[in-house]
């Protein structure tokens, strides 16, 4: 809502009617410029505002769907670990039964024969 600019009966007496006005229509004229370049400012920052505010929240939503994608790694790879170390108790409990069975055999049978050759003598 442009404000138009008037000046008191001093400058119309002073200067008289046509200088008066003449200087009355260049400042609403300076006024409406003034405005419109304010304007157009406003605009064009907001034109950068709303760029670089979109290019942030692109930077944010890849940024939340990287940090997204390595909690699943994380998952994942806690998953195998604990898969993995299943399996490796696995075969060393049938590793140590493979080896201490026959073992433990050998070492009875050892005993046993020792045992039989003392009770003959």
């Amino acid at each position: 809502m442009p404000v138009t600019a008037r000046l008191s009966k001093r400058f119309y007496e002073a200067l008289g009617e046509d200088v008066t006005n003449e200087l009355v229509n260049w400042f609403n004229s300076v006024d409406a410029t003034y405005r419109a370049d304010l304007r157009e400012l406003n605009e064009t920052n907001f034109v950068r505002f709303d760029a670089k505010l979109g290019q942030r929240l692109a930077e944010f939503k890849a940024e939340l769907q990287l940090e997204q994608r390595l909690a699943e790694v994380k998952a994942e790879l806690q998953t195998q670990i604990v898969q993995g170390l299943a399996d490796v108790e696995t075969r060393l409990v049938r590793w140590l039964f493979t080896f201490w069975v026959p073992t433990a055999v050998g070492i009875v049978a050892t005993a046993g024969g020792v045992v039989a050759l003392l009770l003959r003598r």
